[in-house]
């Protein structure tokens, strides 16, 4: 998902049912997502939710709010989510 989702006064709410649901608003961008994990930018900052099975069931982005189903272990805030940022770090280690 390449462009910015449409915010224009967006609150950022959160709400989990039973570890299987999970509903964020205020998602700016999806930077990447596959079954395991999703790596959010919202209006708080970047957000890491991980898990198995995950799936988007709704997306919505005019108001950016995602829907997420699945088994959820881990929601996270992170200070700096950068592709570019994570790979140095990889090679970086690697090559030390």
């Amino acid at each position: 998902m390449e462009n910015e989702m449409n915010l224009s006064t967006a609150n950022h709410s959160i709400t989990m049912n039973d570890r299987k649901t999970l509903t964020v608003t205020g998602v700016k961008k999806i930077d990447s997502f596959d079954n395991e994990e999703f790596l959010m930018n919202t209006t708080m900052g970047y957000i890491v939710i991980k898990g198995h099975g995950l799936e988007i069931i709704k997306l919505d982005t005019y108001q950016g709010n995602v829907s997420i189903k699945g088994t959820l272990d881990s929601l996270n805030y992170v200070e700096h989510a950068s592709k570019k940022e994570e790979s140095d770090n990889l090679f970086t280690k690697l090559f030390k």
